[in-house]
């Protein structure tokens, strides 16, 4: 399916543009395409959030708490800038300094 492909290396292109746009450029408002989504914080943890659409499909960015336990938040720690990105409420990859890292689908 060429077509999964292509969605594919554009959502990481969305991916990695909304982690610019947010924890890198700091903005207040990511753009993709001719499309804008503000950026919020959570309230407890005052972490950066973008929901935007992608392909007809939304997703969620989340900035890393660098304080949980997790490898990605030990990125974050040492001054990585971390997202994950989230679809359908399940984790599906997450951008670290640029670089996307898919989760696999689980087995079944």
């Amino acid at each position: 399916m060429p077509h999964m492909a292509k969605f594919a290396s554009t959502l990481d292109e969305a991916l990695v543009a909304v982690w610019r746009q947010a924890l890198v450029d700091g903005l207040t408002t990511v753009t993709l395409g001719s499309r804008s989504y503000p950026v919020r914080t959570t309230p407890n943890k005052k972490l950066r959030q973008v929901d935007f659409e992608h392909e007809g499909e939304n997703f969620r960015g989340l900035e890393q708490n660098a304080k949980t336990k997790s490898r990605w938040a030990e990125l974050a720690r040492k001054g990585a800038k971390v997202m994950q990105f989230f679809e359908g409420g399940k984790y599906i990859a997450v951008v670290v300094d640029g670089k996307v890292t898919h989760y696999s689908a689980p087995e079944g």
